[in-house]
């Protein structure tokens, strides 16, 4: 388990030197509240509450209890945008039997949860302060498990992630847990499926979400999709077929909806593992990121009208290390190969790299938990130097969901809330619970620690 004492900008400066880094950071975080403009869309300020999955719906893909208990929590917190979390489109495409599933039947849940959450932040800021909420809508492709058993939807042989087995990193585990003779995916299937997000998408409007999200991210369908250099047909190979079903998804959605309707794409830019398989990655050396691919996609986004982005990297269940830089595994999982601090630069180096290429867009960042009580300043900095236009925390707002309130209200976090990355989030979800944070939250999932 790496040192993580990290209490201040000092701190910081010592872990630079010792590391040989430079992440920047500064004493006056002011910037944080103001408000950001993304195309027509106004966000109350900069922090944001990144799609943590709670695995708590119910079998019909309603917000449970616990769906409710969170999204208060963070419209009560202050962040000026509300990622909520990973919902699917069609059923056999859920994560696991109790990831959240919108349909005709269920609108009207989604439809209270939202109006739910803006009554609670107007009752906490007053009426003008509106967060704005997205809803995250996916298919969770090789990872879809709708009910007890394993159900992957794969659109291509992939050795690495077929066997599904972490490590820092990878060597194709040629004992696959999906077998050989498993179907790959159809066309057809594929042709279909945009039309579920297309009536996905008109159900979040119709239910009050400012904005959907296509989940481009994480290894799930769409982002495997982006790196099926292997594919035959017409979702495969070229660039122009890779990149279709996001880009053909998102106009079909302007098509029937308008071109007001606010579509967005948490996008991952970098998949860590080699290429062929691999996506925004060196083709002589998969450690190293390309983002050639990436930048051109995120071209013809914008020619879309998308003007909000969010920027993430690999597999959180393949190379966490990447995306989610921790202090200690899960169990099974590997060591943190490399110290967190290091990831913590690769994310922000890469998502500067977007925010400069595409200074108009409204670019989201993500790994910044790890930093505990220094996040202000370091994503102060951030957006102060250009790197990025609004900063993510994920694992922070299920320990903290109220870290943007005390941040902008009081100038800092308390070390006493922060997240410690002590993946026990990621735990309870591997293991099959409802999750969240353990530690600080220990009225909802403190019987974790005794297991």
């Amino acid at each position: 388990m790496w040192d993580s004492q990290l209490r201040d900008i000092e701190d910081l400066k010592r872990l630079n030197s010792q590391l040989g880094l430079s992440v920047k950071a500064q004493e006056d975080i002011s910037i944080l509240a103001k408000p950001v403009k993304a195309g027509k869309l106004l966000i109350p300020n900069s922090l944001v509450i990144q799609p943590m999955e709670g695995c708590d719906g119910d079998s019909q893909g309603r917000p449970g209890e616990r769906t409710l208990r969170r999204n208060k929590r963070f419209a009560a917190g202050g962040a000026g945008l509300i990622w909520v979390e990973a919902t699917a489109v069609v059923p056999e495409g859920r994560a696991n039997p109790r990831q959240l599933w919108i349909n005709e039947d269920n609108k009207k849940d989604f439809a209270a949860m939202v109006s739910m959450m803006r009554q609670t932040a107007a009752e906490n800021f007053g009426s003008n302060h509106k967060p704005l909420i997205v809803l995250q809508l996916t298919h969770s492709g090789r990872y879809s498990k709708p009910e007890k058993e394993n159900l992957p939807i794969i659109p291509q042989r992939d050795l690495y992630r077929d066997s599904l087995v972490p490590q820092p990193f990878p060597e194709p585990n040629r004992q696959s847990k999906i077998p050989q003779d498993w179907p790959v995916v159809t066309d057809e299937y594929l042709d279909n499926l945009q039309d579920a997000y297309v009536k996905a998408a008109r159900l979040a409007y119709e239910a009050g979400f400012d904005a959907v999200d296509i989940k481009s991210c994480h290894g799930y369908l769409i982002n495997e999709l982006l790196a099926c250099y292997n594919r035959e047909g017409k979702y495969g190979s070229s660039f122009e077929n890779r990149t279709r079903f996001l880009l053909e998804t998102i106009d079909k959605i302007h098509n029937e909806l308008g071109d007001d309707a606010a579509v967005t794409t948490r996008l991952g830019i970098y998949d860590g593992i080699p290429y062929p398989y691999g996506w925004g990655v060196d083709k002589e050396d998969y450690t190293k990121p390309d983002l050639a691919e990436p930048i051109k996609l995120i071209k013809l986004l914008q020619d879309r009208g998308v003007s909000l982005l969010n920027i993430t990297v690999a597999n959180p269940y393949y190379n966490p290390h990447l995306n989610r830089p921790f202090n200690k595994p899960v169990k099974g999982g590997y060591d943190e190969p490399e110290h967190p601090l290091i990831g913590v630069k690769r994310l922000i180096e890469l998502t500067g790299k977007v925010q400069k290429q595409f200074p108009n867009m409204a670019i989201v960042g993500s790994g910044y938990s790890w930093l505990k009580t220094v996040f202000p300043n370091v994503a102060a900095a951030n957006i102060s130097n250009g790197l990025v236009t609004l900063v993510g925390a994920g694992r922070m707002a299920f320990a903290y969901p109220d870290f943007a309130k005390d941040i902008i209200q009081n100038g800092r976090m308390d070390p006493k809330k922060v997240c410690i990355g002590c993946s026990l989030c990621t735990q309870i979800m591997r293991d099959g619970g409802m999750t969240g944070c353990a530690v600080r939250d220990k009225e909802v999932y403190g019987h974790t620690l005794e297991n």
